[in-house]
């Protein structure tokens, strides 16, 4: 039995979940969002979600904990949401934003301007003395994922001297450089 898809999923307060033939849809305070699935039953039962899959195959056993990992992110999505922040290290590195225009500044001859679909809410906090912080927030865990990958991947941190856009937390592995 798969570690991940035999736990149940509780369904919150004020959360909806309807099951067709071959989509789920999960409706929420914050928004809604629906998957495809096949080859797995999905029932809900005293308020909870429950997967089970058909037979021991690798396929099968591989779609159980990825189909019950999906729809534990919905559910949690739509009741909390989802944030991920992006840390822009760097000389002269600035961030802005208009509406759902994201402007950076990131050493380049001109200034990357980036549009953000508007289910993702955009925030930058810029102090004196302190680094340039981009929170990205949705319900749609793939798609702040998928926005905050793209950002970092204009700048990617560098291992010398460490500048660059990156993952508010992430440990970036530092090399020594030349030895005079």
């Amino acid at each position: 039995m798969s570690r991940i898809g035999k736990n149940p999923i509780t369904i919150p307060e004020g959360v909806t979940v309807d099951i067709q033939a071959d989509v789920v849809t999960v409706k929420g305070k914050l928004g809604e969002l629906s998957q495809t699935y096949d080859s797995i039953s999905i029932s809900q039962q005293d308020g909870q979600l429950l997967l089970t899959r058909p037979s021991e195959s690798k396929t099968h056993k591989a779609k159980h904990g990825l189909y019950r990992a999906l729809l534990a992110n919905m559910v949690l999505g739509v009741t909390t949401g989802f944030t991920k922040e992006l840390e822009l290290v760097g000389v002269g590195y600035r961030a802005s934003n208009q509406g759902q225009k994201l402007d950076l500044a990131l050493g380049f001859s001109h200034n990357i301007v980036f549009e953000l679909p508007v289910e993702v809410k955009l925030e930058t906090v810029s102090e004196k003395g302190k680094n340039p912080i981009i929170k990205l927030s949705s319900y749609d865990n793939q798609l702040v994922g998928s926005i905050a990958a793209k950002i970092r991947s204009f700048r990617k941190p560098e291992p010398y001297k460490g500048k660059g856009v990156k993952f508010v937390g992430e440990e970036i592995r530092r090399k020594a450089g030349k030895s005079a």
